[in-house]
Formats: structure tokens, sequence, C-alpha cells
């Protein structure tokens, strides 16, 4: 007879889980990792992980494949001693670095969620002639704030457009991008020509910068340098070191909190009225989701909610919100533009235009 395999998932909703970890009285550390190594059966390994993870009440989002592992997560701060040493007892993970947060919010998380992908970073590379593990070199807090001061340095923003526009470094070129595998090409396309001056690249944790580095050197670049720990290990040492920060504003991260500020500036302005403001916001129409920025006037005023249109749904009772889901989006339907969609709409004149068709319509 053979024994059921146990179901390694989370089955409690979403709400509940969050009402748990609201009531917490633990301390949590939110820590980031990552490591390319070799991994000859990911989905045993994501599956020991998961029980020896969740026997510790972690909580985070981490990729496991071939190519290795990608976490970001949050720890009890009495099991971390444990959770630590269990990592570094495999010999794959022996000495990881970890990245952790500096606001010291450890309720980051509030689930456990491992998947098996086929890359830990998509990067859409296809060239079998590139070799990931020949990446640039490391620069410290220090050494990295030293290099952006030389006129020549080109520094080079790995992220994505929505976490470049509320933070950056000084004279960082930001791509308009969604994703990693959308960014390589426009920075190889911009540094056309500059194959021998010094670059530097970051990244929120380091990782996308450990193949956006090799890649470069792979298409003749010369002195590729990248930021070693990322954004999240650049704010410790500028802090432990008393140096100066040369990033500016907010570090978007993919959690719970959105973003952690690491200086007072503010870069970006409200999506909806256009006052300063760099709060990234989800649309309160659970059936939209659109990441934004907004303001607490406007925040008061849509009711956290991304459009009139939205406004109106998110008011509806859960039943009748469920109902207009099924088949909510129509070919030519301007009015629900955003849902769903990872594009940047004009928010401000999309709202106008649906107050003047509703204004139309009375």
């Amino acid at each position: 007879m053979n024994k059921k395999k146990p179901d390694l998932r989370n089955r409690i909703n979403k709400d509940e889980l969050k009402r748990r970890l609201a009531q917490e009285e633990i301390e949590r550390v939110t820590v980031s990792f990552y490591k390319y190594v070799k991994i000859e059966n990911p989905q045993e390994l994501r599956d020991s992980l998961f029980i020896q993870w969740t026997q510790w009440n972690c909580f985070g989002r981490i990729y496991i494949a071939r190519e290795g592992i990608n976490a970001q997560m949050s720890v009890p701060q009495h099991n971390w001693e444990s959770f630590v040493n269990k990592l570094y007892s495999d010999s794959r993970f022996k000495d990881v670095p970890f990245k952790i947060a500096v606001d010291g919010n450890g309720k980051s998380f509030y689930k456990l969620v491992i998947k098996v992908k086929e890359k830990i970073v998509a990067d859409g590379i296809e060239d079998k002639m590139f070799d990931a593990t020949n990446t640039g070199t490391y620069l410290n807090a220090k050494q990295f704030n030293e290099a952006i001061e030389q006129p020549d340095t080109i520094v080079v923003d790995m992220r994505n457009h929505y976490e470049s526009e509320v933070g950056r470094f000084d004279k960082a070129f930001c791509p308009d991008a969604d994703t990693f595998r959308e960014e390589l090409p426009l920075v190889v396309e911009h540094l056309k020509g500059q194959e021998d001056k010094k670059v530097i690249m970051y990244y929120t944790g380091g990782i996308r910068c450990e193949k956006a580095s090799a890649y470069l050197k792979h298409k003749g670049f010369k002195d590729v340098n990248h930021l070693h720990g990322g954004i999240i290990k650049y704010a410790q040492e500028v802090k432990e070191q008393n140096l100066e920060s040369k990033f500016r504003g907010i570090n978007f991260v993919f959690d719970e909190r959105i973003g952690e500020r690491i200086t007072d500036d503010v870069l970006s302005k409200c999506h909806q009225c256009g006052e300063p403001c760099d709060t990234h916001v989800n649309c309160k129409n659970d059936d939209c989701h659109l990441l934004f920025i907004q303001c607490q006037s406007c925040a008061d005023k849509m009711q956290g909610c991304c459009t009139p249109k939205c406004q109106e749904i998110a008011a509806l009772p859960i039943e009748e919100q469920k109902k207009l889901r099924k088949g909510r989006i129509k070919k030519g339907d301007e009015s629900l533009s955003v849902y769903k969609s990872r594009l940047r709409p004009n928010l401000a004149e999309l709202i106008k235009l649906q107050m003047t068709s509703t204004q139309s319509s009375d």
C-alpha cells in the first residue's frame, strides 16, 4: 500500500494568515539570500525545506532551480540560530551571505511559498557560449561610492522601472523595463561603444548583477563591477561605517513592506495628482491590484483605488465583485485597461476620462 504524500502547501486563506501575523508578539528577522549552485533534485530540496521551515514558523518566497536558490524570508528571532546552522550544514549553502533588512520590520511575509523554477532569475539568454560564472568584480559600499565619483564611470540600475522610480543611485541609468529579460538587451544597447569604460551595476540584493555582469563581460565589456550584497547590504555598510549614501530615496522590496526608506529624499510623484510622493500601494479593488504611487490625499479621496471604476467595484459587496470578475475583461473595454496590467497607465488622465464619461451618462 502506497503511503500518501503529504500536501506541502499552505491551505489557510490570506486574510486569516495576515490576522495571525498582526497578532504575533515574537520578533522576526527579514532576510534575503541567494546562491548559484548545482542542485540535482530541486523538488526534493524544495519539499525538505518546506517541512523544516514550516516547523520553525518561517515565512517567505523562495525559488529553487537546478542553477541555485533565491530566497526572501521572515524568520522568528528565536529560531534564527537553528535556521542558519541547518542551512549551513548543507555543503551547497555553507556560508551563503545573508542580507538583513535595515528597517528592522520582520513582518514582511505572512506565509511560506517555495517554488521549483526553470531558473532562479529568468534572463532570456539562449547563447550556449555564455558563462554565467564569469562574473564582474565585487565592490563594497566604500568602493562603490568611490567609483561613482569617478567622472567616466557608468552606473546601471538592474531593477525594474517601478523600483528605480522611488529610489536610485546618483548618475544611474535606469532601464524602462518590467523584467530582467527585457532589461539585459536595453543595457547592452545603451552602453554600446563604451566597452572600455568602468561599469558599476546594482540590484536590490545583488542576484541579477551576478548574471548581468557576466553577460556584459561576454559582450566585450572589460571593466565590469557590481555592488556586493546589493542595496540592502550597501545601506547596512553606510550606516555602520558612517558613509555618505549615494543611494537616494526608498529601496523597493518584494514583500508586505513594499519599500524600506534609505534617505529622506522623495524622487517620485503621486500617479494621480502629481504631488511629491513615493508610497507604493496596490489598488484596493481585489481584482485589479495595480501597483502605483498614491499620496495620502488621493488615498482618502479614491479610497485606495487607482480609478473611479475600481473605486466603484471595491465598494460593492464581495459576492457582487465575484460575479463581475467572470468575463470582466472584454476586448475594446478601455475602462478596464489597468486590470492585470504591468504597464504604467496615465492614471490622472484615466481618472479624468472615467469621470467625464460618468458625468455624460448622468
